[in-house]
């Protein structure tokens, strides 16, 4: 399985922070996937394995209900089990290469690239998509520090998959990286941090198709 630069434009990742539970967390996951996010990643780093696992499940079944692209972070054997779509991970995560060989030639597989360098051996490594940041500074990850427009155009230049801007997009500031030759954004407080998810998730498609 491939996935488009289309169903890229608008990439939701989860966080346990805006959800004062698993069932509002899974509502915002619906939510979010209404309002036009094509593809979500489940992101969880301090849960048990075996609860990540029954959380995986439930959560492939609601995006294939809902028509989505269901993708887990770090873990290639949560997302084997789950039946994910594929699996993201980042260069302090499984290797790219060693991901694939264990994902086989179907699944998707994302990798986070910060440099031209970082993209080409992630291409070459057989990634589908990359998603580069950080774009803005973001709370989200403490040790992401933002990177240059110019870092970003080098990146989506440096290879011909689909390239996603993360960390801290907003509706605010997505804009401002128009013209970066990227696909689409990936997006967590932006969505999952507003009231109304699927109202945050349609401005911001419609603001994506802009870039």
């Amino acid at each position: 399985m491939r996935v488009d630069r289309e169903t890229l434009r608008l990439y939701a990742v989860t966080d346990r922070a805006w959800a004062r539970d698993e069932a509002a967390l899974f509502r915002q996951i619906e939510a979010a996937v209404r309002g036009g996010a094509g593809v979500v990643q489940l992101r969880e780093k301090d849960m048990e394995p075996a609860a990540f696992l029954e959380e995986a499940k439930r959560f492939v079944a609601l995006c294939r209900r809902l028509g989505a692209v269901s993708i887990i972070n770090d873990s290639v054997e949560i997302a084997l089990e789950a039946g994910a779509d594929g699996v993201h991970v980042g260069q302090s995560d499984l290797e790219a290469g060693r991901a694939r060989a264990l994902l086989g030639p179907e699944k998707i597989l994302g990798v986070s690239a910060h440099s031209r360098s970082e993209a080409r051996r992630a291409l070459e490594a057989g990634a589908d998509y990359l998603g580069c940041g950080a774009a803005f500074a973001t709370g989200t990850k403490n040790d992401a520090a933002p990177i240059s427009r110019e870092t970003i155009r080098a990146v989506t230049a440096a290879v011909d998959i689909p390239v996603v801007a993360i960390g801290g997009v907003n509706r605010e500031n997505i804009l401002e990286l128009k013209g970066l030759g990227l696909s689409g954004v990936a997006v967590v407080s932006g969505i999952f941090g507003r009231p109304d998810a699927e109202a945050a998730a349609r401005e911001l498609l419609e603001l994506a198709k802009r870039l």
